[in-house]
Formats: structure tokens, C-alpha cells, sequence
């Protein structure tokens, strides 16, 4: 067998591996309709999921093509090995604190006011009818960029792997998303999660192995020349320009906003809604830790080595590039960058489900039944939610195809955003008794105003006077992990205050006494 007839055998068995993937996800689908049948448990799957399952689910939410290909790529390239704390942070304060903090009460408080949603949390936990509206409102149109972010970090890749165009990875992945998310509904994504963790597991230890054998990296000795040439696990805090833009800064910045960010986000936040009993939270937390740890810290890792590739006379491509180029140049045979494109896919197709049925809840059951139809039967609001769904999917599909801007820009935004507004009310939510409505739209509403002020401050800052306003608005949303990690601490800090000036706007005694009997009697279960 000559070269050429083996090349065509590899390739061959390539697409063999993403036909047979595509096949597995219609088969979930058509699996799991049956136990979709009323709205509870399309949405929630009767609130009985597992930990591995409800662990699986979170992970693969979490982590999507733009940490693969957008984080790894640009921070490897700025950083090196220390961007590997990212991922060590995301572990351990974005998998292990956030369940240990927010799990066992998100379910038992959601359990005993009927919440579906974080804003049908909000509107009865702190008893206000119009923060159901607001909330929503902040969810769908911010989730749409992070969607559209994720459909582009994942075409990049697809198109590397198979020379399939940009526009028809997109394509396709919107089409297979969408069939397989509204035929099967919530317990299709966590079955699909389930064994799309295992592949991105497998994944992210076969890319590793190679990456370390390459020439290019050596194992040791490429530990060794990394922090020779400065990019060693520690990272420096001197800057040729200013300290926010040093390496030690950045790295700050970036575990606070990928590691407490998905703390307020509603797609994630949703998983524990749907656990089934304080059992399955003890080992979801571990699962979902050790998941975090090895996808995440693999991830950040394979990025560090990315100066071993791009080396005097051969310039680094841009940085949603660098991840592809970097397997390029390795010499990765065309089978194992197929497995590293169904990784990527499953990482993405989990995560891209998550925010359809986030955004499709948010308009179906808080905007239509909230306020547009209120006699609307779980009937009319899961067609409704099943029919959301593809529209989700179609726009931000569209914008993707359009490349309005950056993936890794992109993402930023709108999870600091989202974080920002939910963060502060979200956890309040939980553990106090003070906290009142008020400090809500007041976190919600600040969380924006300083979003829009930090990127035109930021903006004007660092371009000359006389730019075109659009140039402005571009370096300002440039600072978008700054502006992410100002937001959410402005929460933490404007809910409780705003909730003090105004302490006479509680909630009733009954929604209080309702969620923390519901709290204590969980504990002492």
C-alpha cells in the first residue's frame, strides 16, 4: 500500500468517526423523547438526574471550542505554561466551590417555590413580579453572542480536521444540534453530555501525549526551554506597557472570570436544579471536579506550548489560530485530529444545547407564560420551548457565519455580563434573609452601566484623539475580562447596600420561610 492510498484510507476513517458521532447524538434523540413528554421533564428531566450525569452535564457546559481553541491559544501565546492555573482555578473554584456553595441550595430552594428558571427564581424568591421580565430580557440577548462564539471557535477546528468550508461546519452543527435538542429535551443534552465527557476525557489525554512526544515540545525539555525563555509556570508582572497588561495581572483576571463567572450563569446553575437527591451532590462534586481539572488544565496546558512552535522566523497566526497551527506543525495525523475535532464538537454541541434551552425557557416559560399568556398549558409552552430552540440555534449560527468579531472577545463580554448582573443576587439569594428586590435590579442594572462605562473609558483611553467611535468601541470591549471581573464584584458589593437603603422591600415571611425551611430540612436530610 503506497502513501497516498493510506492517506485516503486515514481520511477516510475520519469521516467514518464524525458520521458515526452524528449518528449517536440523532439516536439520544430519538432515545430519550418518551421521557420528554411533559414540560418538567423536558426541561428538567422531573428534577431525578444522577451525579455522574448531572456532573457530566455541567462539565461540558463549561468548557466549549472557545476554551480549546480561543483561551488556550491566546493565553498559551502570552503567558505559557503559567496559563495552566486557569484551568487549575476552573477545577477547583469553578467545579468544587461552586457545588459545595451553591448545589444542595439551588435544588432545595428551587424545589419549594416551583423555580424553572434562575428568572422564575428570582421573580419568587424576592417576590417581584417584573424581575422575571428584566432578567430574561439580560439572558436572552447576551447568550446569543456567547452561542455564536462557540459556533465559531468550533468551525475553526472542523474546517482544520476535514477541509469542510466555515459555513457548512456551521451548518451542520446548528442542524445536529437542533434536532437532537428539541427532539429529546433536557435528558437528550445530559445522556449526549454523558459520553461526550468521556470522549473530551480521552480526547484531551491522546492530544497531550502527542503534543508532549512532538519534537517541538520533548516532554522535559520542553518544561525546561519554556521557562528558559521566560514562560515557565510562574508568571511575570513586569509589563513593556502598562501592569493591567502584564502576564502575572492577566492571569489573575482570567481564573477570577472563568472560575466565579460560571457561578451566575443560568446554564450552568440549571444542572443543579434538576439533581435528584443530596447523594448525587456529594458525588457530582467530586466528578465534576475531577472533570474540570483534567479538561480544563489539559486545555490551558497544550496552549503553554505554544512558543515551542512559533519560534524566530516562524510568527504566531492569530490567536484562534494558534491551537490548529500548533497541530499543523506537530505533524498530527489526520485520525487523531479527527478524535481531537469530535472532541471539540462534544465540547461544543454540550455547551451550545445548554444555552438553546437557557435562552428558549428564558422567552417560553418567563417572557410567554410570565406575561404574554399566563393561561398558557405546559403543552403549548414546551412546543413553544422545542420550536425557541431552533431559532436560538439559527441565529446565532447566522451571526457566526457573518464573524461579527472575535470568538475569545466574544465570550468575554457577554459571560462577565451575564456573571455580572446574576452573580450577586443569585448567592444572596441563597443564604440571606435581607436581601430584597431592590438590590437586585440595582445589581443588575449597575452591572450594565458599568459594562458600558468601563468599555467606553477603556476605549477612549487607549486610542488617539479623532478616532472613529467604532475603533473605541472595539478596544474598549478588548478589556472585556476586566470589565467581567468589575461587574461581578459590583454585584457582591451593590445587592447587599442596595438591599439595606432599601430594608423595607423584604419579601414576604412566607417566600422566607418557604425557602429556608426547604434549606435546612436538605441539610438534615
Amino acid at each position: 500500500m503506497n502513501i497516498f492510498t493510506m492517506l485516503a484510507a486515514i481520511n477516510a476513517w475520519s469521516y467514518v468517526i464524525l458520521v458515526v458521532y452524528f449518528a449517536f447524538l440523532v439516536g439520544i434523540s430519538v432515545f430519550s423523547h418518551k421521557k420528554s413528554s411533559s414540560l418538567n421533564s423536558f426541561y428538567l428531566s422531573n428534577r431525578g438526574m444522577s451525579g455522574w450525569m448531572s456532573a457530566f452535564a455541567y462539565g461540558t457546559t463549561y468548557f466549549s471550542a472557545v476554551i480549546f481553541i480561543g483561551y488556550a491559544g491566546k493565553f498559551g501565546m502570552f503567558m505559557g505554561l503559567s496559563a495552566v492555573w486557569i484551568g487549575i482555578a476552573n477545577g477547583i473554584i469553578g467545579a468544587f466551590l461552586a457545588w459545595k456553595v451553591l448545589a444542595k441550595r439551588t435544588r432545595a430552594m428551587s424545589q419549594a417555590i416551583e423555580a424553572r428558571t434562575m428568572p422564575e427564581f428570582f421573580e419568587k424568591r424576592y417576590d417581584s413580579k417584573y424581575l422575571k421580565l428584566y432578567s430574561s430580557l439580560i439572558i436572552f440577548i447576551f447568550l446569543i453572542p456567547y452561542s455564536t462564539s462557540v459556533y465559531q471557535g468550533l468551525a475553526y477546528i472542523i474546517e482544520a480536521a476535514y477541509g469542510i468550508p466555515f459555513v457548512w461546519c456551521v451548518i451542520i452543527m446548528a442542524s445536529i444540534t437542533a434536532v437532537y435538542l428539541f427532539v429529546g429535551g433536557y435528558f437528550a443534552e445530559a445522556l449526549s453530555d454523558f459520553i461526550q465527557g468521556i470522549i473530551m476525557i480521552l480526547g484531551v489525554v491522546a492530544m497531550l501525549a502527542f503534543m508532549l512526544n512532538s519534537p517541538q515540545v520533548g516532554w522535559a525539555d520542553g518544561f525546561r526551554k519554556l521557562t528558559e525563555m521566560g514562560y515557565g509556570l510562574f508568571p511575570s508582572f513586569q509589563s513593556s506597557g502598562k501592569f493591567i497588561d502584564s502576564p502575572g495581572f492577566t492571569l489573575i483576571i482570567m481564573c477570577l472570570l472563568t472560575s466565579f463567572g460560571i457561578w451566575g450563569l443560568p446554564q450552568s446553575i440549571h444542572k443543579f436544579y434538576t439533581i435528584k437527591d443530596s447523594a448525587a451532590i456529594k458525588r457530582g462534586t467530586v466528578i465534576s471536579t475531577i472533570f474540570a481539572l483534567v479538561i480544563g488544565g489539559g486545555a490551558y496546558l497544550n496552549g503553554g506550548f505554544a512558543h515551542l512552535f512559533f519560534l524566530a522566523g516562524n510568527p504566531a497566526p492569530a490567536a484562534d489560530r494558534v491551537i490548529t497551527t500548533m497541530f499543523e506543525q506537530a505533524g498530527m495525523p489526520a485520525l487523531l485530529l479527527s478524535f481531537i475535532a469530535v472532541l471539540v464538537l462534544s465540547a461544543s454541541m454540550s455547551t451550545l444545547s445548554a444555552l438553546s434551552l437557557s435562552s428558549s425557557s428564558t422567552v417560553s416559560i418567563d417572557l410567554y407564560r410570565g406575561y404574554i399568556r399566563k393561561t398558557a398549558s405546559d403543552s403549548n409552552v414546551k412546543v413553544l420551548m422545542r420550536c425557541l430552540c431552533i431559532v436560538f440555534i439559527a441565529v446565532s449560527a447566522a451571526l457566526a457565519i457573518l464573524q461579527i468579531d472575535v470568538i475569545v472577545t466574544l465570550m468575554a463580554l457577554s459571560w462577565g455580563t451575564i456573571a455580572g448582573s446574576f452573580i450577586g443576587p443569585y448567592i444572596y439569594g441563597l443564604y440571606s434573609k435581607k436581601v430584597n428586590k431592590v438590590g437586585v435590579y440595582a445589581s443588575i442594572t449597575f452591572s450594565l452601566v458599568l459594562t458600558l462605562t468601563l468599555i467606553l473609558v477603556f476605549g477612549f483611553a487607549e486610542t488617539p484623539s479623532g478616532t472613529a467611535f467604532g475603533m473605541v468601541i472595539k478596544k474598549g470591549i478588548g478589556r472585556s475580562p476586566i470589565i467581567g471581573v468589575s461587574a461581578m464584584v459590583s454585584s457582591m458589593i451593590v445587592t447587599p447596600l442596595a438591599s439595606l437603603v432599601a430594608s423595607k422591600c423584604r419579601p414576604s415571611e412566607k417566600t422566607i420561610k418557604t425557602c429556608f425551611d426547604a434549606v435546612k430540612k436538605n441539610q438534615t436530610a
